[in-house]
C-alpha cells in the first residue's frame, strides 16, 4: 500500500469491478467484468489508512456532496479526494470519504458515498475485494512516505553511515578507478529540511563522499538522477506514482535552480569532474525540444561557476537514437554524452544466449561507439552498465566472458565508463563483489580519462596547464 501501488475493487455483492469510465473524467461505475487501466487506480499514501485514488487518465477520485455519486473529475487532490480504507480479512475492504460515509455499489451499478449506517463484513453493497494489481515502485518517495519522518530519518541515517564509506573509496583507489559518478535527487537543494516526505542527510552525505574523494585522488561526477516532477515514472526518479511530471515550465526552473546550487557549491572543489544535468529522460514523455533547452540553460550555469568542469547529458531513454543528442548544440567545450548500456529491460534480449549476448555487444554498440567517436562532437561516456544479462543458469566463465567483452567496448568510449553500481544487493550488479569473485577483472582497463585530449596552443594559453578542454584538435 506504498505510493504507486495500483489497486482494483470488486463488488462482493455484483461481482462487478470498479471502473472510471475512460480512464477518468467522468462518474465511477461498477460494472466490468474483467479489470483493465480503467478498473486499477493509482494510490497516493496520506497515512496508513488514508488514501487518494488517481485513475489512468490522472484524475482523482471525488464525491458529490449533493448527489452522493463518486466521480474522477478532480486534477488534485485535497479533503474531499481522501479516503480512508478500512480493511479485513480476505482482502475485504471498506471505503470512507471525510464526512464518514461509506461508498457502495449502487443499484444502478454505479459508485455512490451513501451507505446508510456502518457496514458489517458480511456481503453487502460497502463491501469490497480488492486486488494489488501493481506494485513495482520502490524509491526515496515510498520509501520516505511509507515510514513516516521519524522512522524514515532512522533508517536513512543508518542506511548513509554504512552504505559507502571511506573504506570504499580506498578500494576504489587501489583498484585503478579514477572517478565517481554519485545521482543525487532534486530535494538536495533545500537540504537539511527538504520538502515532504523526503529526509535531509543527503547533502552531508555528498560532501562527505567529496572529501573521500579528494583524499583519494579520485574525482567527482554529479547526477541529477531524480528531478522534481519525475522525468521517466520510475521509482528511480523519485516518481510518485509512476508520471512523468517533470517537462513543465515550473519543474525546469526548479530543476535548474537545483544545478545552480550544486555548481556554485562543488565548481571550486578540487575533486570535481562534472555535473550530468539529469538522468534518464523519458522519450515517450519528455519532448527533444525541451530537454535541448533545459541542458542549454543547464550548460551555461554551470559554466558561469565554471570554465573547466565537464557539462554531461544523458541520452533519453526508451525509443531514441543518442545521436539527437550528440548533433544537438549544446555548449562550446567540454560537453559530454552519456549512454547506458544494459542487455537487460527489453524484450529482444530474453531469448539471446550468453554467445548472442556479447555478438550484440560487438554489432551494435561497438559499431555505434565508433562512428560517435569518429565524430567531431561531443565526448562519449558510458555512464551506466552492468554485468547482468537475461540468460539463465550462467556460469562464473560465461559472466566473465561478458564482463571482458563489455570492458573491451565500452573502453573504447572517449571519456569513460561508469558501473552500475558499487554496493547492490544483486550480486552481478554489484561491482566491488564483481572484483573479489575475479568476474570483472579489470587490468588494462582503468586508465586516467584525461589522457586522451589534446589542447591547442590557443586554449593553452587561454587555461591553466592542468585545465582540459575538449576542442576540435581530439585524439
Amino acid at each position: 500500500m506504498l505510493d504507486g501501488t495500483g489497486v482494483q475493487f470488486k463488488s462482493v455483492t455484483s461481482q462487478k469491478y470498479v471502473s472510471s469510465e475512460n480512464g477518468g473524467g467522468m462518474n465511477i461505475s461498477v460494472d466490468r467484468d474483467v479489470p483493465s487501466l480503467w478498473e486499477t487506480f493509482t494510490l497516493w499514501r496520506i497515512s496508513e489508512t488514508k488514501f487518494q485514488f488517481r485513475t489512468f487518465q490522472g484524475q482523482f477520485l471525488t464525491y458529490d456532496a449533493e448527489g452522493n455519486f463518486v466521480s474522477a473529475t478532480a486534477q488534485s487532490p485535497s479533503a474531499t479526494e481522501t479516503f480512508y480504507l478500512e480493511r479485513n480479512i480476505d482482502n475485504r475492504v471498506h471505503i470512507r470519504n471525510n464526512r464518514g460515509t461509506y461508498l457502495q455499489a449502487s443499484s444502478i451499478n454505479q459508485l455512490t458515498a451513501d451507505y446508510p449506517g456502518n457496514p458489517g463484513w458480511e456481503d453487502n453493497a460497502a463491501t469490497f475485494q480488492m486486488i494489488i494489481a501493481s506494485n513495482t515502485l520502490h524509491g526515496d518517495y515510498q520509501l520516505a512516505n511509507g515510514y513516516g519522518p521519524d522512522k524514515a530519518k532512522e533508517v536513512l541515517k543508518t542506511h548513509r553511515d554504512g552504505f559507502v564509506t571511506e573504506q570504499d573509496f580506498d578500494f576504489l583507489y587501489r583498484h585503478g578507478i579514477n572517478t565517481v559518478r554519485i545521482p543525487v535527487g532534486w530535494w538536495i537543494a533545500s537540504d537539511p529540511n527538504p520538502p515532504a516526505p523526503f529526509i535531509g542527510g543527503t547533502l552531508d552525505a555528498l560532501d562527505n563522499a567529496f572529501s573521500w574523494a579528494q583524499a583519494y585522488n579520485i574525482k567527482c561526477i554529479i547526477d541529477l538522477h531524480a528531478a522534481p516532477g519525475s522525468q521517466n515514472g520510475m521509482e528511480h526518479s523519485a516518481s510518485r506514482d509512476g508520471t512523468t511530471g517533470w517537462p513543465t515550465p515550473s519543474h525546469i526552473s526548479q530543476t535548474l535552480n537545483v544545478i545552480k546550487f550544486l555548481a556554485s557549491r562543488y565548481a571550486e572543489h578540487p575533486a570535481l569532474l562534472g555535473i550530468e544535468l539529469l538522468n534518464e529522460p523519458s522519450a515517450w514523455t519528455v519532448p527533444l525540444d525541451i530537454l535541448i533547452s533545459y541542458y542549454q540553460q543547464g550548460y551555461q550555469i554551470v559554466r558561469k561557476y565554471s570554465p573547466t568542469a565537464y557539462v554531461i547529458v544523458c541520452q533519453r531513454i526508451g525509443n531514441a537514437d543518442p545521436i539527437e543528442i550528440y548533433q544537438a548544440d549544446i555548449g562550446s567545450r567540454n560537453v559530454v554524452v552519456d549512454l547506458h548500456y544494459y542487455n537487460l529491460f527489453d524484450t529482444n534480449f530474453i531469448n539471446m544466449s550468453a554467445a548472442d549476448n556479447i555478438q550484440f555487444i560487438h554489432k551494435s554498440r561497438e559499431t555505434q561507439l565508433q562512428a560517435l567517436n569518429s565524430r567531431n562532437g561531443p565526448l562519449i561516456f558510458i555512464g551506466e552498465w552492468v554485468n547482468e544479462w537475461d540468460v539463465v543458469n550462467s556460469s562464473n566463465a560465461d559472466y566473465q566472458d561478458f564482463g571482458r567483452t563489455q570492458l573491451d567496448v565500452y573502453n573504447m568510449a572517449s571519456f569513460g565508463w561508469s558501473y552500475w553500481t558499487l554496493k547492490n544487493a544483486e550480486h552481478h550488479w554489484d561491482f566491488e563483489w564483481n572484483i573479489r569473485n575475479n568476474i570483472l577483472q579489470l587490468g588494462k582497463y582503468c586508465r586516467p580519462i584525461y589522457c586522451f585530449i589534446k589542447v591547442t596552443e590557443t586554449e593553452r594559453n587561454a587555461h591553466s596547464h592542468d585545465s582540459v578542454t575538449h576542442t576540435q584538435g581530439r585524439i
